[in-house]
């Protein structure tokens, strides 16, 4: 940077080849070491090949899950399914934490350029951000299964009841016998064994269902989708959104790649495993091509931003105020979006809200373990990228 020179982070003159540390602005200092361009060093054949790679690799972990649900011919091991389904469950909520809230905060927090300029430093804006997603989430997710609940007639009222209170109306159309009776068998002890034989079968049922999805009733399967689609849809699209700034920045990076290019092989399979295994468990109506759509969909968007990356090579600059401020806000609300759907819509509703959990312990430990796993392997991950 020549001397004199006005930076882009204010309009201040800052020179940093003669700096007194006791008079300088912290926020000059920072934000010129921020400012240096992108630190791309060649190996284009490398960068062309991290693009097919990534394709190729990304793709097949993300069609893998559905393949594995709507073509049960191939046979593929239920715990094969299960390992890829909760796995990626708990993907996702590594990345949200990991790969996009702390990256979020090194690129529009207190202690960074962006954070120490203007309006930017008069606020917290980067958890605001990651508030107003989930807030902003949640809102959509319970619309739309409200809509749903009126407009087709769906509704949980019951399920809720009895489990605040143990009572099931139709108990009460359960015949019981003068034998039973005499015998002092208490009615809560009976409701309490008949919902244990009904849920063990719907378990069970749910189950043979991810693989023979057209035994499913049609009315089912049409108001479930409607209820979860609009959720998939949010965390496919804050997923796109960081695997567009990843693209970008493997297409510039300098002497990080050769590290940088394996780890984010990994990434991007591991976020494309959570990706398919989410969405095997919407229940498309057969023959539906959206579920394959949207599997190539993020197959193809790391791929297609680092031919952008290489595009730009010579004047794209990953450090710039600009880059920061736009990275850092798509960070922060697909960190919201991710934060969300991995909690709620994975987790506390596949363990602690499902009525249909499995009461086989090796089975529960075992997506428990898959789910601890994943969110371990993509936490390792976030070392290096």
């Amino acid at each position: 940077m020549a001397s004199n020179s006005s930076t882009d982070f204010g309009g201040s003159t800052f020179n940093p080849e003669n700096v007194n540390l006791t008079e300088a602005d912290p926020r000059d200092v920072i934000c010129a070491l921020a400012a240096s361009g992108n630190d791309y060093n060649g190996q284009l054949g490398a960068r062309i090949s991290a693009l097919f790679v990534i394709l190729i690799v990304s793709s097949c972990a993300t069609f893998f899950p559905v393949i594995a649900k709507r073509i049960p011919r191939l046979h593929i091991p239920l715990y094969v399914y299960l390992f890829a389904r909760y796995f990626g469950a708990g993907v996702i909520v590594a990345t949200a934490f990991i790969h996009l809230l702390d990256p979020a905060y090194g690129e529009i927090g207190p202690e960074t350029c962006v954070g120490m300029t203007g309006g930017w430093a008069d606020y917290a804006w980067c958890p605001a951000i990651v508030l107003a997603s989930v807030v902003v989430i949640f809102l959509l997710d319970f619309g739309a299964e409200r809509y749903v609940e009126v407009k087709y007639g769906v509704s949980s009222e019951a399920d809720i009841q009895e489990a605040v209170t143990g009572y099931n109306g139709a108990i009460e159309n359960t015949q019981l016998s003068e034998e039973q009776r005499q015998r002092g068998e208490s009615i809560a002890s009976m409701r309490r064994e008949h919902q244990e034989r009904r849920k063990s079968s719907a378990y069970e049922k749910r189950f043979l269902e991810d693989f023979q999805d057209d035994e499913i009733d049609p009315d089912v399967r049409k108001n479930s989708f409607r209820q979860q689609i609009a959720a998939f849809l949010i965390l496919e699209f804050g997923v796109i959104f960081h695997s567009v700034v990843i693209g970008l920045n493997l297409g510039v990076v300098g002497d990080e790649f050769s590290t940088l290019y394996p780890v984010l092989v990994f990434h991007q399979s591991f976020e494309g495993l959570g990706i398919g295994a989410r969405m095997s468990a919407i229940p498309f109506r057969p023959g539906s091509w959206l579920p394959w759509i949207l599997c190539t969909a993020y197959g193809l968007t790391t791929p297609i931003a680092i031919a952008i990356g290489l595009g730009v090579r010579t004047t794209y600059n990953p450090n710039s105020f600009t880059a920061n401020v736009v990275s850092g806000v798509l960070d922060a609300m697909s960190a919201g979006i991710l934060i969300y759907t991995g909690l709620v819509e994975l987790l506390a509703r596949d363990f602690l809200f499902n009525p249909m959990r499995t009461k086989d312990n090796k089975r529960l430990t075992f997506m428990v373990v898959c789910v601890l796993l994943g969110a371990g392997l993509m936490s390792l991950l976030g070392k290096w990228a």
